[in-house]
């Protein structure tokens, strides 16, 4: 397999900048994920990895070698896109056999049958093999598409949004096989998504982008628990985190003067304008605690329930067991766990005990 490596890359498109100065090593074996909103350079990376597209500044390493001029065919990468990319009228087995069969390959028929029949148990599609992709489902047809990256037996694993043509169900059976094979094959893969789910339950590690710049990269947890600034805070969880601007005096966090005060942990006290962050799990609703708020929107999650809850002008949501009930407009006493508060610049937005991993 391979260490992908980025030394000040940039990527430009006239005057669009795609991508800027980016830093980044994934290592041989890592389940790497891309997240971030449409247009943060996501693709662009990939494309790059995959030698579709060539950096402007900078230089990519795959293992050792600098690979910024060679072609797609000598990097020996395989790129799995949301569109299946597969030959309509041909059967599962001939589609699978298809990059096999170049004439840069040369490979003989029994070898390709055993990479197919490989391909096959891996991802459970033998009894496909005969059929014609334009009959299979959309799940099928995407492992089959993942069957044609895994029979060329590549240095990487690229997939751009795989599952996001697919409904929810079938999204979270096929994110447990995709990590289940990249540990069994061993394989470096570097997964594209918006999904901050399908970050947080695959990734070894997630490198987060926006408007073309890695803002953070860490594993799940580093990520959730330590995000750099309040774009990665409220990209990465859900439901998403609640960020309510205020001040600090002392040891008290202050929302609203006297209807929204509430305490800090010693780490985090201090004064003057910030922006509070805690997670919706973090909030305690309770009798007997110190804030009110009033109901303003229920949403039912099976196991638990999303409260919003409206102090004034500020809102803020909880998590509680579904056991619990309540209905828009009751009154609900809450306060939050003030070891869990995170603290952000009221400007620039930077998380203020942010520890670099």
């Amino acid at each position: 397999m391979a260490r992908i490596r980025f030394e000040n890359v940039s990527k430009s498109f006239g005057n669009v900048a795609a991508v800027k100065d980016l830093d980044l090593d994934i290592a041989d074996g890592e389940f790497f994920v891309l997240l971030g909103p449409t247009g943060a350079g996501k693709t662009t990376i990939l494309r790059m990895i995959a030698g579709l597209e060539k950096p402007t500044t900078g230089t990519l390493h795959i293992n050792d070698a600098e690979v910024n001029e060679w072609g797609p065919a000598e990097r020996d990468v395989a790129l799995v896109l949301q569109q299946y990319s597969l030959y309509p009228r041909l059967t599962v087995r001939d589609n699978l056999a298809f990059p096999l069969r170049s004439r840069i390959r040369r490979m003989s028929e029994s070898d390709i049958e055993q990479r197919i029949d490989y391909a096959a148990k891996t991802l459970r599609i033998g009894h496909l093999l005969d059929r014609k992709t334009d009959k299979l489902s959309g799940g099928e047809m995407q492992r089959v598409s993942i069957g044609r990256a895994i029979v060329r037996e590549p240095q990487v694993f690229l997939m751009d949004e795989p599952l996001s043509a697919l409904d929810a169900k079938l999204r979270e059976a096929l994110r447990t096989e995709l990590k289940d094979l990249q540990m069994r094959l061993s394989g470096t893969f570097i997964f594209v998504t918006h999904d901050q789910v399908e970050a947080m339950t695959m990734g070894d590690r997630i490198g987060i982008l926006n408007h073309g710049r890695l803002v953070q990269v860490g594993t799940p947890q580093e990520v959730y628990s330590n995000p750099r600034d309040t774009f990665v805070a409220s990209f990465v969880g859900s439901p998403a985190i609640n960020l309510l601007r205020g001040n600090r005096s002392g040891n008290l966090a202050v929302v609203a003067p006297k209807t929204f005060e509430l305490p800090l942990g010693a780490a985090t006290a201090g004064t003057g304008p910030v922006t509070f962050g805690i997670r919706p799990e973090d909030v305690e609703v309770a009798s007997g605690a110190p804030v009110e708020g009033r109901v303003h929107d229920v949403e039912n999650h099976g196991i638990e329930k999303v409260v919003t809850l409206r102090v004034g002008d500020n809102f803020l949501r909880a998590n509680v067991p579904a056991r619990v009930e309540v209905k828009v407009e009751d009154a609900l006493r809450f306060g939050w766990n003030p070891d869990k508060v995170i603290l952000f610049d009221a400007d620039t937005g930077l998380n203020l005990t942010h520890k670099a991993a």
